[in-house]
């Protein structure tokens, strides 16, 4: 069975599904970088996996949130110029390993999916969504720019419109409505939430595992042919933003639960 050395992630595995869950309840699941690399690390053996029956992960997150984000108590840490890149690079090549493992990946999403926990949730191939849930790339409130690929990921299903509604006026959209943009594969009840799921693991687990790996690969490089320029403008962007005053700012009022007084400007 696969291991993961962080305490936050609950690993299981059963009949050739690998089930990842994020368990930092108390925090709705926020990540750091450790817990970013120690996830892309259980993707990565994914194909390793393959030859002893693994034929699909799937992700969910503890206590009702999928995942609020990047740990904002961290702000000051993230905000080091020796530090800003580290995470984004581990949440790049998280993202990154989901789309390119061999199995398909479904993320559920039961509650709330904020910051960079909306491209992590996007990008596996079926997104299983409850009526409760909701979306939401809440980058600009604090500052910040969508990153781990959203700004790719979120324009492939949505188009440019709905995308500059999400990621700039980082308004949360629910289940329903996202479903309707495309963004998830199936919305159901809270009570329906698990027999979807292994009706859906089990059409991976018995499906040809071959052809499963072609078509996931073959529609992921038609429809994703920005994602790598995308990791790069947004690492970019994102540097520049995470050491400069309206994030300090951001975060700030984000603890202390009071509106931000941004005064950076663009250039």
């Amino acid at each position: 069975m696969p291991k993961s050395q962080d305490p936050r992630l609950i690993v299981e595995r059963s009949d050739g599904a690998l089930t990842v869950t994020l368990a930092a309840a108390e925090r709705r699941n926020a990540v750091d970088e450790p817990l970013l690399r120690a996830l892309g690390d259980l993707i990565a053996g994914a194909g390793e996996r393959v030859a002893d029956g693994e034929r699909v992960i799937v992700l969910r997150g503890a206590g009702g949130a999928f995942s609020s984000g990047v740990d904002l108590g961290a702000a000051e840490e993230l905000a080091q110029p020796a530090n800003a890149g580290r995470t984004i690079d581990a949440a790049n090549d998280l993202v990154r390993g989901i789309l390119e493992a061999p199995v398909p990946v479904v993320s559920v999403v039961a509650g709330p999916c904020a910051g960079v926990g909306v491209p992590i949730a996007l990008a596996a191939d079926v997104v299983l969504a409850t009526s409760a849930a909701y979306f939401q790339l809440a980058f600009t409130r604090v500052g910040l720019m969508p990153d781990g690929g959203a700004t790719a990921l979120i324009a492939a299903s949505v188009g440019r419109t709905a995308a500059m509604r999400m990621a700039l006026l980082a308004e949360r959209i629910g289940a329903p409505e996202a479903a309707v943009h495309g963004l998830v594969s199936r919305v159901v009840d809270a009570g329906d939430l698990e027999s979807a799921l292994d009706g859906i693991v089990g059409t991976f687990r018995s499906g040809p595992a071959a052809a499963i790996a072609q078509t996931k690969a073959a529609v992921n490089a038609a429809t994703l042919v920005e994602l790598s320029a995308a990791f790069a403008r947004e690492r970019a962007g994102q540097v520049g933003l995470l050491t400069a005053h309206d994030f300090a700012e951001g975060a700030l009022a984000f603890r202390e639960k009071r509106a931000p007084a941004f005064t950076d400007l663009p250039g």
